[in-house]
């Protein structure tokens, strides 16, 4: 695709032809970090969709995929590469069989993780870094500094610089406050539950054999199960999996009895079930 020719209409059809259903607002931050290579920060609810962004510019853009996925006491070795302490060892111990001095502490010595071999890469590459918000601070601020300097340095090995041009995606739940210098490195994006039509043009993607008529009565019926304030809101994923066990069970449609049947399909907490049941009629 000329670079000259390249506008949010391409990043959409793009995306489209991956079976990934964009918004504007997501075509506009996704098409702007493109073309300007700087991260994009997706915060949102649970289960509408951040990680598939950085998948779907993946696939669509045919660019490698690398993914870290943060957690508390995330480390940096975890991130970045360890040391092979057993190759190690041995290497040495054969050195002193053979007589000859062994330097250990060479790249065929360490095991590179998702960030490195990410910097490292040939082919042009994205790198996803899920829930951040998970991670330390000291950890979210060397991630913050590799990607602004566009270099990584391991002690005794040397300094890695970024040899592909790297999306950065990175996502976070909220759990913590993330540091003001990500917020201002990174293009910030929400992704909130879609809205009827969007996430109908979802599942039909998904389940291209599902008649029309049962995916807007399951989504419509998914829009007011969000709009009761239960603890767990259904994700696409959810509203996917109902459509698909309806079609398993043959049914025609969500009537009440089915829905009373299928709801554990979607809704996963007893209170919420009792909720869901005092609040959804069925005329």
């Amino acid at each position: 695709m000329a670079k000259n020719n390249f506008d949010i209409r391409n990043v959409e059809e793009v995306l489209r032809e991956n079976n990934y259903i964009p918004d504007d607002n997501i075509a506009t931050v996704i098409f702007l970090a493109i073309s300007l290579k700087k991260p994009i920060l997706v915060e949102g609810p649970p289960g509408t969709g951040k990680t598939e962004v950085a998948k779907a510019i993946s696939k669509g853009f045919k660019k490698d995929f690398f993914r870290i996925q943060c957690y508390e006491g995330i480390t940096f070795e975890q991130i970045v590469g360890e040391w092979n302490y057993q190759k190690q060892l041995l290497s040495l111990e054969m050195s002193k069989i053979n007589k000859n001095e062994e330097d250990v502490f060479k790249e065929e010595f360490f095991i590179k993780r998702p960030l490195l071999s990410s910097f490292m890469n040939g082919n042009d590459s994205v790198i996803l870094i899920d829930e951040i918000d998970k991670a330390d601070e000291e950890v979210e601020s060397f991630l913050l500094q590799a990607l602004g300097e566009k270099q990584i340095t391991v002690n005794d090995l040397g300094t890695y610089d970024l040899k592909n041009d790297l999306i950065v995606v990175m996502t976070s739940n909220s759990q913590r406050q993330l540091l003001d210098e990500t917020k201002d490195r990174c293009l910030y994006l929400y992704i909130d539950y879609p809205n009827f039509e969007r996430e109908v043009e979802i599942v039909k993607v998904h389940i291209p054999n599902a008649r029309s008529e049962l995916i807007k009565n399951v989504v419509k019926t998914i829009q007011k199960l969000r709009n009761l304030n239960i603890s767990k809101s259904p994700s696409i994923r959810a509203t996917v999996d109902w459509v698909k066990s309806l079609m398993i069970l043959n049914k025609e449609e969500l009537d009440k009895d089915t829905f009373e049947e299928t709801i554990n399909v979607v809704i996963k907490n007893e209170d919420d079930k009792k909720k869901v049941f005092e609040n959804i009629n069925f005329k």
